[in-house]
């Protein structure tokens, strides 16, 4: 049987002999806002309302559920980050064009202000809530005095440098194409998040999430706001950390495989992303035989005969492709 490589701009995403449209950037920003929006509505709407009397659902757990949710809700679109600190990491561990991260987390912090308007317009309509501002500043992230627990600013650095780089290696390593349980990764990213949140709420509201924490930082006064450059630095470089390590492993893991071609693939995939998407080059067909490649292309191929879909853009979001197209 012949194998098809297909073009970049539609690796890992439909089955041979289709050639729908891949989703366009707009579309991808779009599913990034509301996938936010989902997560920091729960995340933060659970705590601002719970009565501890009569809650069943944890807060921690309602937010990495509703996490789960938005992946398998947007992954398909946009690969499912929902996290600017996610994001960081891709674009480090060579998934996804610089530009288009930075596109991403303006999605990001679009969808987390928005779900925090929401959340704020519901505040001023309950009678017992005098002051909303207040409210917020219970479900913000500090440190020191506006810690539940006093922790100081080192502490919390840690725990968020910590906490994001553990988060961000499970979401690179379950949405790894050679992952044979990738099926599972929303699962795996959403329970994450709540073992997490868990221990971030006793430590000082710690998200582990830069656009959630800047949602309810606006809303809650000047003094969450001069502390939140904190829960900026502190996911990127957790999420550094771990997109080193991936990008690492990755190219490790790569070249015995198939020998010295193979060790190149990720930047040729990347470089192959920066030309334009809107003028394709017609003089060559999408799809060509494996037998007719050069070496470097046929080390696309997985050996057990399946496509190796590390995409030019976001493997992440064409694994959920693949199974929105099964």
């Amino acid at each position: 049987m012949t194998l098809l490589v297909p073009a970049p701009e539609t690796v890992g995403v439909q089955p041979a002999g289709t050639d729908p449209a891949r989703p366009g950037l707009v579309a991808r920003l779009a599913a990034e806002a509301f996938g936010t929006l989902i997560v920091v509505v729960a995340g933060l709407g659970v705590l601002l309302f719970t009565i501890p009397q009569s809650n069943p659902l944890p807060a921690a757990l309602a937010a990495g559920l509703a996490l789960t949710a938005a992946m398998l809700a947007v992954g398909y679109i946009s690969g499912g980050h929902i996290n600017p600190a996610v994001t960081v990491g891709n674009a480090i561990a060579g998934r996804i064009r610089l530009a288009h991260a930075a596109a991403y987390l303006g999605a990001q912090l679009v969808g987390a202000v928005l779900g925090a308007v929401a959340l704020f317009g519901v505040l001023r309509t309950v009678p017992k809530i005098d002051d909303s501002q207040a409210a917020f500043a219970t479900v913000t992230a500090g440190f020191g005095e506006h810690s539940i627990i006093q922790v100081p600013m080192a502490g919390v650095l840690l725990v968020e440098v910590l906490g994001t780089a553990l988060l961000v290696a499970v979401f690179l390593a379950t949405t790894a194409s050679r992952n044979p349980a990738r099926a599972a990764a929303p699962f795996a990213v959403g329970l994450t998040t709540a073992m997490l949140l868990q221990l971030g709420q006793a430590v000082g509201n710690v998200p582990f999430n830069p656009a959630r924490a800047t949602a309810s930082a606006i809303f809650s006064g000047p003094d969450a706001l001069g502390q939140l450059w904190l829960f900026w630095v502190a996911p990127v470089v957790g999420a550094a950390i771990a997109g080193l390590v991936f990008r690492g492993f990755a190219q490790s893991h790569a070249q015995p495989a198939a020998g010295p071609d193979a060790a190149e693939l990720d930047e040729s995939a990347l470089d192959e992303a920066e030309l334009d998407e809107s003028a394709p080059d017609e003089s060559e067909p999408a799809a060509k035989p494996a037998a007719a490649e050069p070496a470097g292309v046929a080390a696309r191929v997985v050996a057990n005969g399946d496509e190796d879909t590390a995409p030019a853009d976001d493997e992440a979001r064409s694994f959920f492709d693949r199974k929105g197209g099964k």
